[in-house]
C-alpha cells in the first residue's frame, strides 16, 4: 500500500515557474556592485501588468507542452517531455491532465474536495479542501510534496507572487512563439535563471517559460510551451470527480518534515 501512495503522489509533471515559490537557496549577495546585473523597472513592471491581467480571467483552459533535462552522474543529459491540459474556473476550480510516456494522472479540485487519480491503475486518493486555485497550489506542495503544473498561473498578480527576491531583470527584445509576437524577458532569483515570453498588447499570456537550475554545473533547463483558449466552455461537472467502476481508494499521505 506504502508504494501505491508513493506512485500516486509522485507527480513528476511538476512545474513551477519561479517568479512566486522558487526554493533555491539565494546566492551570495554580491560584494562588487560594478558585477551585478541591473533590475530593469520596466522588466518587473511586465510582470505586475502580466499578473493583474492573469488574475482577470475567470474560466479558460490552457495546454502546456514541457520539456525538461535530466543530469546523469556523469553529465551527460537526457531530455523528457510531458503534457498538461488544465480547466480552470476560478476562484477555486480546477482540472488537470498529466501525461508522459509513461503514465497519466489527473487531477480534480471543486472547491470542496481535490482528488488525485490515476486512470490506468485506477488508484484514487482525495482530501477535503476549501480555499483559492493559488491556495491549493502551495498546500498540495507544502503538505503533500505535489506541484501543480504552470501553479504560477494562480500565484501571479497576488501578495503570494512576490518580486522583492529577483536579482536581476532586463529586457531581451521580441520574438514570436507560434503565431503570437512575445515580449521576452530574463531574470535570476538565487541559484534560477528564467526567461518568459510574454504576449505584447493588450492581453499579457505567458507564453513560454525557461528555467535554468545554476546550482548544477550541468545547467539543466525546462523548457514550457503554453497555449490558451480564453473562450473555453465547459460544464462546472468536469471538476468534480466520479470514481470509476473498480476504482480504489487509497490515503493522501501527508510529507514528512525534514
Amino acid at each position: 500500500m506504502e508504494r501505491k501512495i508513493l506512485l500516486l503522489c509522485s507527480l513528476v509533471l511538476a512545474f513551477a515557474a519561479p517568479v512566486a515559490h522558487a526554493q533555491a537557496q539565494a546566492a551570495p549577495a554580491a560584494t562588487n556592485k560594478s558585477t551585478a546585473n541591473p533590475i530593469d523597472p520596466a522588466s518587473i513592471q511586465a510582470l505586475k501588468d502580466m499578473g493583474a491581467y492573469l488574475q482577470t480571467l475567470k474560466r479558460f483552459r490552457v495546454q502546456n507542452e514541457l520539456t525538461a533535462e535530466r543530469v546523469l552522474a556523469d553529465g551527460q543529459k537526457l531530455q523528457h517531455s510531458a503534457t498538461a491540459d488544465i480547466e480552470v474556473a476560478r476562484p477555486n476550480k480546477l482540472r488537470v491532465v498529466m501525461v508522459t510516456p509513461q503514465s497519466e494522472r489527473e487531477l480534480f479540485y471543486d472547491g470542496k474536495m481535490v482528488t488525485l487519480f490515476r486512470p490506468v491503475e485506477k488508484y484514487y486518493s482525495s482530501a477535503e479542501f476549501t480555499d483559492t486555485l493559488g491556495g491549493l497550489a502551495t498546500r498540495l506542495q507544502e503538505k503533500f510534496g505535489v506541484e501543480l503544473p504552470l501553479a504560477d498561473l494562480f500565484l501571479w498578480g497576488t501578495p503570494a507572487a512576490p518580486l522583492d527576491k529577483i536579482e536581476s531583470a532586463m529586457n531581451a527584445g521580441q520574438a514570436f512563439v507560434g503565431n503570437d509576437l512575445c515580449d521576452h524577458y530574463a531574470f535570476r532569483e538565487g541559484t534560477i535563471d528564467w526567461q518568459i515570453w510574454i504576449t505584447a498588447g493588450s492581453k499579457p499570456l505567458p507564453r513560454k517559460i525557461v528555467i535554468a537550475n545554476r546550482s548544477d554545473e550541468a545547467r539543466p533547463q525546462s523548457v514550457s510551451v503554453i497555449k490558451w483558449n480564453l473562450n473555453q466552455s465547459f460544464p462546472d461537472s468536469v471538476f468534480t470527480f466520479t470514481p470509476p467502476a473498480g476504482s480504489a481508494k487509497i490515503e493522501m499521505v501527508p510529507v514528512k518534515a525534514k
